[in-house]
């Protein structure tokens, strides 16, 4: 279904795959960028990217839900974080790291950013993940037949 592709002539990155190759005829979910919104639309964590990383995470994992998917199947991300200072981000990919999005590992990029589209938000992750078929539904058993009459001589 998907092959994770490390290029053996790059320095080998620490926790994500350089690139991740689906066959042809999968279903794929390009979901718009997770936020660290609650389900009243606040914003959780203001001025904690670690909290909002978690709430961020948790928000795709009901994305990816919704279509029939989780974060095992996810391909690929773009995790975006207000901040230039290396500690800031490094903190957040942990986050990403202990939530199973790595697991595979994925494709994954993380960029320092000078704002995003909410007050107060500092992270956001954009995702594309494999839609798997759907499981075959069981059987349901035919009703027990009527006993069949024999005629009497």
């Amino acid at each position: 279904m998907l092959e994770r592709v490390t290029a053996h002539a790059l320095f080998p990155p620490p926790t994500y795959s350089h690139a991740t190759v689906v066959e042809a005829g999968t279903r794929l979910a390009f979901l718009s960028g997770a936020v660290p919104l609650d389900a009243g639309g606040k914003v959780v964590g203001e001025g904690d990217a670690v909290r909002q990383a978690e709430q961020v995470l948790a928000n795709l994992g009901e994305q990816l839900r919704a279509v029939g998917s989780d974060l095992g199947h996810v391909v690929a991300t773009d995790v975006y974080v207000v901040s230039s200072e290396p500690s800031v981000l490094s903190a957040v990919w942990e986050v990403v790291e202990a939530s199973g999005l790595s697991t595979g590992p994925h494709s994954s990029t993380l960029v320092g950013v000078a704002c995003l589209g909410y007050t107060g938000q500092l992270v956001e992750i954009t995702a594309t993940a494999v839609v798997p078929p759907a499981p075959p539904a069981p059987a349901v058993p035919s009703p027990p037949s009527a006993p069949e009459e024999v005629a009497q001589p």
